[in-house]
C-alpha cells in the first residue's frame, strides 16, 4: 500500500527529500508540497519529473498521510495543528518547536496519529533515548560552529554581534538547552533532542561557541549514566544553501520517512 506525502517548507531539506521522491521510493508518493512564496515553489518543483502541485497548508493536509515539516520555526505550529487535525503522521527535525509547544504529544494522541522527531544530526540518539530508561546523571553539550553558520541567530542578531570578524573562538550562551533553543532556535535543534531523549532541556547542560577555526559545524556530546558513559563527537558538513544546515539533516528525514514503510526497522 502506497502512502502519500505532502513537504512543508520547499527549501534546503525539502528538497533533497523532494527528489528522492521523485526518483521513486517504494511505497511513497509525494503529492504535494507548500512553500513560503509560492512562485518561487512553483519553479523548484518543475525541476522534479512528476507534476507535483503547490497547495496551501489546509489542502495537503487533505491529500496527504505523512507531513514532512521541513519549513522555518515560525510556521510549525500552523502545520502541526492543520495536519494534525487531519490525521496526519509528522515528521520534522524542529525539536526547538516541539519545546515551544508541549501540548502537541496530546493533540497528537487526540487525533490517533503521531509527531515523530527525527533524528537529524544528533549521533547517539538512539543510545540516549535507551540511557534514559534508566538513570542519567548528567548530559553535557559543547556546540562550534563557523562564525556564518551563526549570523542569522536570533540571539546573535538582537546582540548586534559582528561575528565574521572574529579572529578568535567566543562563547556567546552557557546554560540550559532549553534556553539554548530560545535564544537560537534555528542553530541547536541538536541540543533540544538532546534534551527531549535524555533529562529535558532544562537539565541539559549547553555551551555555544562561534568558532573561526572549525570548518564543521561541530557537537560534543557527554552522558553520564547508570548504564553507560557516552562521548560522542558530531561534524556535520553544512550544506552550501544554508550553513547552519548540515546536509545530513535532510539526508535523516529521508531515512526515518523511509522507516514507516520498510519491513526492516533498523534503530529505536
Amino acid at each position: 500500500m502506497v502512502k502519500s506525502v505532502g513537504i512543508v517548507g520547499y527549501g534546503t531539506i525539502g528538497q533533497v527529500v523532494g527528489r528522492a521522491l521523485d526518483e521513486g521510493i517504494e511505497g511513497l508518493e509525494l503529492v504535494g508540497v507548500v512553500g513560503r512564496d509560492t512562485e518561487t515553489t512553483k519553479r523548484a518543483v518543475s525541476d522534479l519529473t512528476m507534476d507535483v502541485p503547490v497547495l496551501t497548508i489546509a489542502e495537503l493536509a487533505e491529500k496527504a498521510e505523512i507531513i514532512l515539516d521541513c519549513a522555518p520555526t515560525t510556521a510549525f505550529r500552523e502545520t502541526a495543528d492543520t495536519s494534525l487535525k487531519n490525521g496526519c503522521t509528522i515528521i520534522t527535525v524542529n525539536a526547538a518547536a516541539i519545546l515551544e509547544n508541549p501540548d502537541l504529544a496530546d493533540k497528537a494522541a487526540a487525533h490517533d496519529t503521531q509527531v515523530i522527531l527525527a533524528t537529524g544530526a544528533l549521533l547517539g540518539l538512539d543510545a540516549v533515548r535507551a540511557a534514559a530508561e534508566g538513570v542519567i546523571h548528567s548530559v553535557d553539550m559543547v556546540t562550534r560552529k563557523p562564525p556564518k553558520s551563526l549570523v542569522k541567530a536570533k540571539y546573535v542578531q538582537e546582540q548586534g554581534l559582528d561575528l565574521l570578524s572574529l579572529t578568535e573562538a567566543i562563547k556567546l550562551f552557557d546554560g540550559s538547552a532549553g534556553d539554548g533553543a530560545k535564544n537560537f532556535p534555528a542553530n541547536v535543534n541538536v541540543a533540544a533532542a538532546l534534551g527531549l531523549a535524555g533529562i529535558g532541556p532544562n537539565n541539559t547542560h549547553l555551551e555555544i561557541w562561534a568558532d573561526p577555526d572549525v570548518e564543521y559545524n561541530t557537537h560534543t556530546i557527554s552522558v553520564d549514566s547508570d548504564s553507560a558513559k557516552l562521548s560522542l563527537k558530531i561534524e556535520n558538513v553544512p550544506t552550501v544553501e544554508n550553513p547552519g544546515t548540515g546536509k545530513i539533516t535532510a539526508l535523516s528525514v529521508l531515512a526515518t520517512l523511509k522507516s514507516l514503510v520498510n519491513p526492516l526497522k533498523i534503530g529505536t
